[in-house]
């Protein structure tokens, strides 16, 4: 546009604009999202989003259900890597009951985690492909994901809904061949995640569908409140595991991953590197576990062992307390543990009372804050775009909970 030129000499002003349902029956929105948008022809005018198509309620529910009942309502904010909900929850409830948990526990707790954030990041970017019209690396994705819930259901029993951590530690230690059965998982990683590059990285049609589409700007991204993949994508190295180590993550060496333009590619490839970081941090973390409990040394808080409810009325007792009625919170207090989530900080602030259920619970999920943004990456491209970026955002809509 020529400078001094009004806008509305080079629009018909009076040119008809269409209103366009985007889901939420559209396969890209998976029947739990409603984009509004007003066209203009294939253009994107304005774009309005509605959630709650998949509301739970996980915050007011959280307040009649115990410490250790709440793991299972956690598992749906973002079921595609539920150990990590589990995990930052029960961070918050131990942070809240002052109990520090066993080493080993802490080492399986981040094997695990990292695990699922491969699983979620193969998740994300395998119908993101899809949606753009890449199949082939879609099988490669889906491979490893079939993988990695593989290797929680051996540990946790189920593949998704985990709920695998307790107030203090875990429901029980990893089973026989645990290591074995990492170790194998690693090499797959590796291995698919350079197939994948080899295929898109310099793939004419994917670049044309992803370079340049959905940008935002690293000071625009923290104006949103962006955490996780999105964020380091617009190039701000902000990661929790850095920034504010939990767990047994300040004793382990891994790099994070950048972008330079906050575009579709590069939040696909931050991704990719990603599980290339999580695998490093999965070898050493296995390497160094140490033996030991999984559970903490908290009888009013932590099932005792099955031996000693057999055997010893104390520990009876105490079993029958913690199940019947779950453990109470030692004081009327708050606490807030955030940790870095595949989507990004995931928090979590617990009020209590003093009883054996949160007074109040409030989660601050990764997904709300980068769905904000979603019109200012859309408006003015084209339709086709949206699905694209959209699922390149990777919007799970149990985290849009609200």
């Amino acid at each position: 546009m020529e400078k001094g030129t009004n806008i509305g000499e080079t629009l018909d002003l009076h040119a008809e604009h269409m209103i366009l349902n985007f889901g939420p029956s559209h396969p890209a929105t998976h029947g739990t999202l409603r984009i509004i948008l007003e066209l203009e022809g294939e253009t994107i005018v304005k774009c309005d989003t509605e959630i709650g198509y998949l509301h739970r309620g996980i915050e007011k529910l959280a307040e009649d259900w115990t410490y250790n009942k709440c793991v299972n309502l956690t598992d749906r904010l973002n079921y595609c890597s539920a150990f990590m909900n589990n995990t930052g929850f029960h961070l918050a409830c131990e942070k809240l009951f002052e109990i520090e948990v066993p080493p080993r526990a802490q080492y399986i707790r981040t094997i695990l985690s990292e695990v699922s954030r491969i699983a979620d990041h193969m998740t994300a970017i395998g119908p993101n492909f899809v949606d753009i019209g890449a199949l082939t690396p879609f099988w490669y994705c889906w491979a490893i994901r079939e993988n990695a819930y593989d290797l929680l259901e051996f540990v946790a029993g189920a593949r998704m809904t985990t709920a695998f951590t307790r107030v203090g530690g875990l429901e029980d230690d990893v089973p026989a061949g645990f290591g074995d059965k990492v170790m194998a998982f690693i090499p797959d990683v590796y291995s698919t995640m350079d197939e994948v590059e080899k295929l898109l990285a310099k793939n004419r049609i994917f670049n044309d569908r992803t370079r340049g589409v959905g940008a935002l700007s690293g000071h625009e991204a923290v104006s949103y409140g962006w955490t996780g993949p999105c964020l380091r994508a617009c190039g701000i190295p902000h990661d929790l595991r850095k920034a504010n180590p939990y767990m047994v993550y300040d004793q382990l060496d891994f790099d994070i991953p950048i972008g330079e333009h906050g575009d579709t590619y590069d939040r696909i490839f931050v991704r990719i590197e990603e599980c290339r970081q999580s695998a490093r941090i999965i070898e050493q973390a296995l390497d160094k576990m140490p033996e030991g409990p999984v559970k903490a040394d908290a009888k009013q808080v932590v099932l005792p062992e099955k031996d000693g409810v057999y055997n010893f009325m104390e520990d009876l007792i105490h079993h029958f307390e913690i199940v019947m009625y779950g453990p109470k919170a030692p004081k009327e207090d708050a606490s807030y543990e955030a940790t870095e989530a595949a989507n990004g900080e995931l928090g979590f602030y617990l009020v209590s009372d003093g009883s054996n259920k949160p007074y109040r619970m409030h989660v601050r999920p990764p997904c709300f804050h980068i769905m904000a943004a979603l019109p200012r990456l859309v408006e003015g491209s084209l339709i086709a775009d949206l699905s694209a970026v959209l699922a390149s955002l990777n919007i799970i809509a149990g985290e849009l909970d609200r």
